[in-house]
């Protein structure tokens, strides 16, 4: 017996989760990552290393994607992971508090609550994207991805100009007060939010499996023998890489070219995901309401959101060079507005692909896919931030190496691009834009 799909209300629901869990990321990513590197003047490996850890735990996420396969309640791994993830990021706070006058004791507890933070959103998002992918109609796919991945960012846009508010005139107590009530909120509203989605009723977890699921290794060896996820996984490892390269150096790069205060730099993180928000709407707007040969290409829209976001981080590099606070705006903005672009149209080709191929293997193809998107966000925060270190070396001007670690970064972009537009024609042949329904044009109308 299958469950109920899930309408818009439900669809919103998870998304509340994905802000939730954005909320409290985007102050480790950014806020916490900043203040090691420019107040506790630490080495960029050493917030590299611990976003890094937080990534690679997430390399667990196929085995939590199968086990949403195999069956189960997800609502209480949604919870779970929230509860987890709350604790980690209320953790880093008191850990880099600790940093300055017991560095053993705040260093470990900092490894101890990224490890949790991974573990949380790996466990609480993996599932909420199962859940997704299988209670979702078809035809509602694209759309509840990109409504789902706009509520994450929108947690993101949200949450670090609020922070960056409250944490002016900056102090370790602010730090400690500011995330702690943000995990403490996110984990209320994500509750809130999942409670009663998943009913015993309309759960097909709660029900005889109907098809029989192979062991893990099974299932992941015949995910990875299908050509189409297989190429979409080194996609998403490519261009996560590039993307992830400059999420944790432009905050540093803010403070320390252009002498920004904490919550300053946290507003500029927030025009980035602003942008990325920006990015993402108006991309989902094209592509399902207007739709056509090109505005309604996953294909455009992909090619096209890395090749932008390549120019973008070469406008970043140039402000700095000259020194043009305003033009250093301007840039980010754009930079997030580029990566909303690529990102959304990614994401409409994931889910599209996530419900292809042989068996029930939707959990275990979006659990391949977020592993490969938190491995290559690990590597590449951490390569970013050691090159950054590597360059200041080599070059006197701290200006000049961060513009050169940003070039890099592009360059990292194109490539992407062009792999993009090599494997869109196999991978997009599944997430390729039909006609929007009526349905599906109102909704756009709306956000």
């Amino acid at each position: 017996m299958n469950a109920a799909p899930l309408g818009w209300i439900g669809i919103v629901r998870l998304g509340l989760v994905q802000t939730a869990l954005g909320a409290v990321v985007v102050l480790m990513t950014s806020t916490i990552n900043r203040v090691m590197v420019v107040e506790l003047a630490l080495p960029a490996f050493v917030p590299g290393l611990l976003v890094a850890s937080h990534y690679a735990v997430q390399i667990l996420r196929p085995a939590w994607g199968y086990g949403a396969d195999v069956g189960g309640r997800r609502t209480p791994w949604i919870i779970a992971g929230m509860a987890v993830l709350a604790s980690g990021g209320a953790g880093a706070a008191v850990a880099t508090t600790l940093i300055g006058a017991h560095p053993v004791l705040g260093l470990s507890l900092a490894a101890l609550s990224f490890l949790m933070v991974g573990i949380g959103a790996g466990a609480a998002g993996t599932s909420v994207l199962a859940m997704l992918a299988t209670r979702v109609a078809p035809r509602r796919r694209a759309a509840a991805a990109t409504t789902v991945w706009v509520m994450m960012i929108f947690g993101f846009a949200l949450t670090a100009p609020l922070a960056g508010h409250f944490l002016d005139p900056f102090s370790y107590v602010r730090l400690i007060g500011v995330t702690t009530t943000v995990a403490t909120i996110a984990l209320v509203v994500a509750t809130l939010a999942v409670m009663g989605v998943e009913t015993d009723k309309a759960n097909p977890a709660a029900k005889p499996p109907q098809v029989k699921i192979p062991p893990f290794r099974e299932a992941f060896a015949q995910v990875w023998a299908e050509t189409a996820a297989r190429r979409f996984t080194i996609f998403i490892f490519v261009s996560m890489l590039a993307y992830s390269a400059q999420e944790l150096l432009v905050e540093p790069f803010a403070g320390v070219v252009f002498g920004m205060t904490p919550g300053a730099t946290t507003k500029l993180a927030g025009t980035q995901h602003g942008g990325v928000l920006a990015g993402m709407l108006f991309v989902a707007f094209a592509a399902s309401a207007i739709g056509g040969p090109i505005l309604g290409s996953l294909r455009l829209w992909t090619v096209g959101g890395c090749l932008a976001s390549a120019l973008s981080l070469v406008a970043v590099a140039t402000s700095g060079l000259a020194e043009q606070p305003f033009s250093l705006q301007a840039s980010v903005f754009a930079l997030g507005l580029s990566n909303g672009a690529f990102a959304v149209s990614a994401i409409g080709s994931m889910m599209g692909l996530a419900g292809s191929g042989s068996g029930s293997r939707e959990g275990t193809r979006m659990g391949l896919w977020g592993a490969a998107q938190a491995v290559a966000f690990g590597l590449g925060g951490f390569l970013g931030t050691v090159a950054v270190d590597v360059a200041r070396q080599f070059v006197a001007a701290p200006v000049t190496a961060y513009a050169m670690v940003f070039i890099v970064e592009a360059i990292l972009f194109l490539f992407s691009a062009m792999l993009a537009s090599q494997i869109a024609r196999a991978a997009g042949a599944s997430a390729r834009p039909r006609a929007a329904s009526a349905e599906e044009k109102s909704l756009a109308a709306r956000i």
